[in-house]
């Protein structure tokens, strides 16, 4: 039973979809002394992978910084600032233009809000007229 079971999470190891307690399961189970025949050529990766899961790199890599490599340094600071500037502009023109078509549209708008509140109440106005000319014509026709 636990065969069967320790095959089928080899294959689900080999398909990339195991857990990692699963993974554990399989390193435990390849690391004792009685291995099935068919399963032994897996042993030495799962072997591996536990001793390679303990090993720490512990000596000191010095790094040599020289006078070059602060002038390639300072070339390379100096290429980025530029670069960060030169969007800066572009964007920030980008910027103040959008704005300025802002706020031109919102002028044009109140502009014409207020040429239509007015043209509101000219149509008012012709419609007192219209009823006047209504009566006057009732009254002449009367006659």
């Amino acid at each position: 039973m636990e065969l069967d079971r320790i095959e089928k999470l080899l294959e689900k190891y080999l398909n990339a979809s195991t857990s990692i307690t699963e993974e554990k399961e399989l390193r435990t189970y390849f690391s004792q002394e009685s291995i099935p025949t068919h399963l032994e050529q897996y042993a030495p990766m799962f072997q591996y992978f536990s001793m390679a899961k303990e090993e720490r790199f512990t000596k000191q890599v010095p790094i040599p910084i020289t006078v070059r490599t602060r002038r390639v340094y300072f070339k390379w600071v100096s290429v980025a600032a530029v670069a960060v500037l030169m969007f800066g502009i572009y964007f920030g023109k980008e910027y103040q233009k959008q704005k300025e078509i802002d706020y031109a549209y919102s002028e044009t708008k109140k502009a014409l809000s207020l040429l239509a509140d007015n043209f509101s109440r000219g149509t008012e106005k012709v419609a007192y007229l219209n009823e006047f000319e209504n009566t006057k014509q009732k009254i002449y026709n009367s006659n």
